[in-house]
């Protein structure tokens, strides 16, 4: 899965320990997701999408998943 954090984070020029502060998270979980070594849980991803004003959809992609269980098919 893919993301848009780090591009969110800066096009609003929070820094990743602010970030981080504000969705109860440490740092290197923000380092984590942007450098995509880690998929959040369900409710972080809520609240990443909560704190940008975004759709969940506009944050992650899965397509690169979705492509792949349908070559599975």
């Amino acid at each position: 899965m893919t993301n848009h954090l780090e591009a969110l984070r800066k096009a609003r020029g929070i820094r990743q320990e602010d970030l981080a502060q504000a969705l109860g998270v440490s740092r290197q979980t923000i380092i984590s997701l942007e450098k995509g070594k880690y998929n959040p849980s369900l409710a972080l991803a809520f609240r990443l999408s909560r704190f940008f004003g975004l759709p969940i959809e506009e944050i992650f992609d899965d397509s690169d998943e979705r492509a792949e269980e349908a070559g599975k098919r």
